[in-house]
């Protein structure tokens, strides 16, 4: 274990009165399978939260959210254009391709943002029967790069698939840290641009597991259930996925949390702006910096601090903060980085 790790959000612990939640649903008994009172509530208000008119889901995991989502608007001959830094293309180990037996038309983008003049040229396959269709398109928000879309892009992007029958989905893994950076609602970043189907995560935002499915097309998603049991993505005791999102919907704890994050990673890049061997590569938005270190330092600095090599041929690193990163150890890594950089 790290005493401090940059690494990822997902190595936070878990927020306390999310735990305190977690006891208080593990008392007697309650059906199964998300059929109790406190399921059928939370997932209620988190239709609510999104502005209504839409369905919301639990699943497990974050993969899990963007597979069993997009399953609902695939054949096998369809295509989902996506970033080529995307986490479904990236880090999901090919999930999406084995579930859906779809194709993923990945587009090189320097910011890990897809815009309609990217997608474009990449649907004049579409109609061809010898090529996959162009069905979603599919983004994070915020991006793997921790950079964002603003409501405008989001509507753009919107507009521009529902135009030639595509649908946007969203892959709200940190959701939250968008909103907050935004200073926008999730309706407004969602419903009101014309989103199709999207997550809300919870994992990487002070949650031990689980994330929200909300569709705004139940004319397209009457069948989520049957995809989300074929995905192991259905979860027997489902009160306690509820029970965090409780807390997690309580006052507003996400976007605390997510605000609290990204509040961290804009002191750590204040403080990494000390050093001129040091060059942050993208604009800090969220919870998430990229920046390039001197190839000297980097190994002794993760000896101590754990962060992941971003890209190996400029020394590229990347640099997270969470809910629960404190000043205290902002402080003690920059100090460790400036007795190196003396060296």
């Amino acid at each position: 274990m790290y005493p401090i790790s940059f690494g990822s959000d997902n190595h936070s612990g878990i927020h306390y009165k999310v735990f305190s939640s977690l006891q208080q649903a593990n008392v007697g008994f309650c059906p199964a399978y998300g059929d109790d009172a406190l399921t059928e509530r939370i997932l209620s208000e988190i239709e609510a939260l999104f502005g209504g008119d839409c369905t919301a889901w639990f699943v497990i995991t974050g993969t899990g959210a963007n597979v069993v989502s997009l399953q609902n608007f695939l054949r096998s001959y369809h295509a989902v254009f996506c970033a080529n830094s995307s986490h479904i293309n990236v880090d999901e180990c090919g999930a999406v391709q084995k579930f859906t037996q779809a194709r993923l038309k990945v587009i090189d983008t320097p910011d890990g943002k897809l815009t309609p003049e990217l997608i474009e040229p990449k649907l004049l396959t579409n109609r061809d029967q010898h090529h996959s269709q162009g069905r979603v398109v599919s983004i994070a928000q915020s991006t793997e790069y921790g950079t964002l879309y603003t409501l405008e892009e989001l509507k753009a992007l919107a507009d521009f698939a529902h135009q030639h029958e595509m649908f946007l989905h969203i892959d709200g893994a940190r959701l939250a840290n968008a909103a907050a950076a935004l200073d926008c609602s999730l309706q407004a970043m969602t419903k009101d641009i014309g989103a199709d189907i999207v997550s809300f995560g919870g994992a990487k935002n002070g949650l031990l597991f689980g994330e929200a499915i909300i569709s705004f097309c139940p004319q397209i998603t009457t069948d989520m259930r049957f995809y989300r049991k074929q995905a192991s993505q259905l979860f027997s005791k489902m009160r306690f996925i509820a029970a965090q999102y409780e807390a997690y919907l309580d006052q507003d704890l996400w976007l605390a949390n997510a605000r609290a994050a990204n509040s961290m990673t804009r002191l750590l890049a204040e403080k990494l702006k000390e050093f001129k061997q040091i060059k942050i590569t993208q604009p800090v938005l969220v919870n998430s910096l990229y920046a390039i270190l001197p190839r000297e330092i980097t190994p002794a600095l993760q000896d101590k601090y754990h962060f992941y090599m971003w890209n190996e041929a400029l020394n590229e690193v990347r640099l997270m903060c969470s809910f629960n990163t404190q000043v205290e150890q902002i402080e003690e890594f920059i100090e460790h980085l400036r007795e190196l950089l003396a060296e």
